[in-house]
């Protein structure tokens, strides 16, 4: 046991007893944690990680194991941020730390302080995992990348600022094209590595336009060769988001050109080097010129063939072309003749209309003529007209006076003529019935040819009753059969005297 721990006293035995001295559980822990964390302090263990969780203090929690065993883990917030590898499940790796004894469980544990992978094959595995899942969002995706620029004017470079990299970007581009070129420095190796290069990527791309700094029309991020644990750090996710998300064209040229990190997925362009992305970012000045001077030379021959056709062409149709002074000529005499048949058009014309309007005029009758067989007309159609009246005038007095000479016949003074009376009551009402008067009634009597006014005597035989009577022509057999007389419709009248009078039938 180390001597920096003061030793732990038992209990002594209480008095009289015979019995050893005791511990309490508490000080058992104590002295089981000081004897592990004395002897120890430092271990390194190989092992697989299972259920890591990162707790919302930010501490983090796993389990290491191996085909037998199982070890707890535990790495505090302070450290967990600087881990060169972040646990994950099924990964295997080497920790350094210590052991120690959580008293509350009675559980033995190793607090970690660094972490690294266990071999070049885990490596691979979680390279192979990240892969896949950054390419399942679409960050690898082909329509996210952007053409590099013909001529960029400023070119940011990401790297260290005292490797050879940075020296031979610098000297190809000045052989090639000089341009302006900001260098951002950053770790290209190691576990701070990771986040300077983001922060740098993501430090191009939010420069302003017009700012202090011109802005970079192109990046390069860029180092050397080295092992699959040199370049781990552009394998990081968070540098490979930030490629993804920048909106200025990345050149990714990342170790040889058989090494292969996830920025050469995300970015535009991959170089095999970074003397090869140097040359992808700007062309040769030479080339350039002698390409330049090449254009020129075809353009000048392209122009001048180009005259020469036109010109040929044109000579070709001179050839075909008549003297001016001639096609004036050719042209006159055309509209003398055109002027010479358009006179004898019109006199045609106007000689053809001069001969239908002759015709016309012939065809055309004197107003008087036309007249007078209109008149002649009027005085037959007036003519006929008076014969038809008096015809029909004569038809209708004809039948008026056959309808008058009936109606005389038929009136209720012929009817008196034949030898009937008319009796009437005293206020003119024609008695029909003897039933309408009564004993001592005065009435009127009507014959031919004068009125008589009478009583009905009061000592007569009494009424008959019912409406029929006794038929005359039984009682005088001289007078059987008699022809009645037609029974006109009732009439009324006014006598000579103004009294109101009907008629019998």
């Amino acid at each position: 046991m180390s001597s920096e721990f003061p030793p732990i006293e038992p209990a002594p035995a209480e008095a009289g007893s015979n019995a050893p001295p005791f511990l309490s559980v508490t000080e058992l822990s104590q002295l089981l944690k000081r004897t592990v964390e004395s002897n120890f302090d430092f271990v390194r263990v190989r092992a697989e990680i299972s259920r890591p969780t990162r707790a919302a203090s930010g501490h983090l929690y796993f389990t290491l194991k191996d085909e037998r065993n199982t070890l707890d883990g535990v790495c505090w917030k302070t450290v967990a941020g600087s881990l060169g590898v972040q646990p994950e499940e099924g990964l295997e790796v080497i920790v350094t730390g210590k052991l120690t004894i959580y008293g509350g469980r009675s559980k033995y544990q190793i607090v970690v302080s660094t972490m690294e992978m266990a071999g070049e094959g885990a490596m691979l595995k979680q390279l192979e995992e990240r892969r896949r899942r950054l390419a399942a969002e679409g960050l690898f995706d082909a329509d996210r990348k952007r053409p590099l620029p013909g001529m960029p004017k400023v070119i940011g470079v990401v790297t260290s600022p005292t490797g050879a990299v940075i020296r031979d970007i610098l000297h190809r581009l000045t052989d090639r094209f000089g341009v302006r070129v900001l260098l951002w420095g950053t770790l290209v190796q190691g576990q701070d590595a990771a986040g300077q290069v983001s922060r740098a990527i993501r430090g191009f791309d939010s420069m302003p336009e017009e700012g202090p700094l011109p802005r970079p029309d192109l990046l390069i991020v860029a180092r050397g060769g080295g092992s699959l644990e040199d370049l781990w750090a552009f394998n990081e996710e968070e540098v490979v988001r930030a490629v993804a998300d920048c909106r200025i064209p990345v050149i990714s040229a990342i170790g040889h050109e058989t090494d292969t990190t996830l920025i050469d997925f995300a970015a535009d362009q991959r170089a095999p080097t970074p003397t090869a992305a140097a040359e992808m970012a700007v062309p040769v000045r030479a080339e350039l010129l002698a390409r330049t001077g090449e254009m020129e030379t075809r353009l000048f021959r392209a122009v001048t063939q180009r005259l020469e056709r036109a010109t040929q062409t044109v000579r070709m149709a001179e050839r075909g072309l008549l003297n001016p002074v001639e096609m004036v000529e050719r042209r006159a005499q055309s509209v003398d003749l055109a002027a010479a048949g358009l006179d004898r058009g019109i006199d045609r014309r106007l000689s053809d209309a001069a001969l239908r309007l002759s015709n016309s005029a012939a065809r055309l009758r004197p107003p008087e003529a036309r007249l007078a067989e209109v008149g002649a007309s009027l005085a037959s159609l007036g003519g006929r007209l008076s014969q038809v009246v008096d015809h029909q005038f004569s038809l209708r007095h004809a039948a008026l006076d056959q309808a008058s000479r009936l109606l005389d016949a038929n009136s209720f003074e012929r009817v008196l003529d034949r030898g009937f009376a008319l009796v009437s009551a005293a206020d003119g009402r024609p008695m029909k019935r003897s039933g309408e008067a009564g004993a001592g009634v005065d009435v009127t009597i009507r014959f031919a040819d004068a009125t008589r006014n009478a009583r009905l005597d009061p000592d007569g035989p009494p009424e008959t009753s019912g409406p029929e009577t006794s038929n005359p022509a039984k009682s005088d057999p001289a007078k059987s059969n008699p022809a009645k007389p037609a029974k006109p419709k009732p009439a009324t009248r006014k006598t000579s005297a103004g009294d109101q009078q009907d008629s019998l039938f």
